[in-house]
């Protein structure tokens, strides 16, 4: 395995997972809820009074990040190396998982690991391990 360090980038991933723990502590903290993405979103689809607001405020600022990095001429250039079908499918993947598994990446990842959850452990462990197996069959064996 080499590293590419032309695209090496460990101040803004520090940076950028400093800013995803304090946020998810700030939610946790002052509103008492869990930063798992899907479930706020989710939350947007199927509403419930005096629940919109803050889920709002949380995506606006999921996508005002990127628009600022943006802007400020900071931003990678993005490299996918699939075609729509293969995302389509992939989305959809993702989207079965999160829901088999109660959650996603960042409500177990980062939030139910940083709790001590065991369901959170056990998930993480599953996607991570998933991930590994699809990179290694998609890069060496397909």
């Amino acid at each position: 395995m080499t590293i590419d360090w032309l695209h090496f980038t460990p101040w803004a991933s520090a940076a950028g997972g400093v800013l995803i723990g304090a946020a998810a502590g700030m939610l946790v903290l002052l509103n008492g809820r869990i930063a798992g993405i899907s479930g706020i979103v989710g939350g947007l689809v199927v509403p419930r009074r005096g629940e919109i607001d803050w889920r709002l405020a949380f995506v606006a600022g999921l996508l005002a990040a990127p628009a600022l990095w943006l802007l400020a001429g900071l931003a990678q250039e993005a490299r996918i190396e699939a075609g729509f079908g293969r995302l389509a499918l992939a989305g959809l993947l993702v989207g079965i998982g999160t829901s088999c598994a109660s959650g996603c990446t960042s409500g177990h990842g980062v939030c139910g690991l940083s709790r001590l959850s065991p369901r959170s452990l056990a998930a993480t462990l599953a996607f991570m391990l998933a991930g590994m197996l699809t990179v290694f069959a998609l890069r060496h064996l397909a």
